[in-house]
């Protein structure tokens, strides 16, 4: 195949045929071209060739076949097919030099995905646990509306930060600015709401990060379905065990005022229940006399933190 690059003067003819692969590697890798530095012209109109000294990636030109040896003696028949056909072939080439043992995988149907296969990396859990020194978990905060919830996040990422642990919290408000906006306050998309988080803190935990999740998350239900993705203690419901009227006392965002008023249906701890853990591992509890810092209470989670041994690999 030739390949022109330029005008009538400065014409660069770059060569190279398909077929140029050894016995070895009968696997095909797609690779790269590597040209030279070429000039374009003379004089006034010297230029130097946009490719210089660089690499073009060989899917606009056509398969290249690499003489890399392969891994492995088996030679894909689809691989073939598609080296054999030039420029017009666009099919996915997978053969064993991708890593494919050649056994086909198992397919499994999840929900409304069918069809999908696990794709397991050599890098897992416990080694990104192992570079960054601690274990990934889940905090879920649960509590009514102004119990205090986004306030303790905030101050036990910071705790944590302090001491060198990598966290991240998923307030529910800030959720629902982006991943959860198409989202509404009635049960069902509440339901969503919950199970949606619950899955992005389960990868934030496998990840080997202190996830932190605060929201009201006011059913049950849907509490014990996050704790179920997750393994055995890695899932520390903190209750933020706080007085229906002392948090309409205190009413940050004015959302009692409004429920009470009737311009917010389905509120949480006004029109909507709020079912509280049964079985916390951990419950924050203030009255109207005695309320203790978010600071202070942010210790108490640390301590947890270290007593189980999440603040080491």
């Amino acid at each position: 195949m030739t390949t022109a690059i330029g005008g009538d003067k400065s014409l660069i003819r770059c060569s190279f045929s398909p077929q140029v692969h050894s016995a070895e590697s009968r696997c095909g890798k797609v690779g790269f071209v590597k040209f030279p530095v070429v000039e374009l012209g003379s004089g006034k109109g010297f230029l130097r060739s946009g490719i210089i000294g660089g690499e073009v990636k060989s899917g606009c030109l056509g398969p290249i076949w690499t003489l890399e040896a392969s891994r492995t003696s088996n030679v894909n028949p689809r691989a073939e097919k598609s080296h054999h056909s030039g420029c017009d072939s666009h099919e996915v080439l997978i053969n064993e030099c991708d890593g494919f043992s050649g056994k086909r995988p198992q397919m499994s149907t999840i929900g409304n995905s069918s069809n999908i296969v696990w794709h397991k990396c050599t890098v897992e859990k416990v080694d990104r646990q192992e570079l960054l020194q601690q274990k990934g978990c889940v905090i879920w905060i649960t509590g009514l509306s102004g119990s205090g919830k986004s306030t303790l996040a905030c101050a036990l990422s910071g705790g944590l930060h302090a001491r060198g642990k990598l966290t991240y919290v998923l307030d529910g408000d800030n959720l629902r600015h982006g991943l959860n906006s198409d989202l509404s306050f009635g049960a069902n998309d509440r339901a969503e709401n919950i199970r949606r988080v619950g899955e992005v803190a389960k990868l934030f935990a496998d990840a080997g990060i202190i996830c932190i999740a605060s929201l009201i998350s006011p059913y049950r239900k849907e509490r014990d379905a996050c704790r179920a993705l997750l393994p055995e203690g890695d899932f520390i419901e903190v209750f933020m065990d706080v007085p229906l009227q002392v948090c309409e006392a205190r009413d940050p965002k004015g959302l009692y005022k409004l429920a009470r008023a009737g311009k917010i249906k389905g509120f949480t701890g006004i029109d909507d229940p709020y079912e509280p853990p049964l079985n916390s591992e951990i419950v924050l509890r203030q009255s109207q006399g005695f309320c203790s810092s978010p600071g202070d209470l942010a210790k108490i989670v640390i301590s947890y933190l270290e007593d189980k041994g999440y603040l080491k690999a």
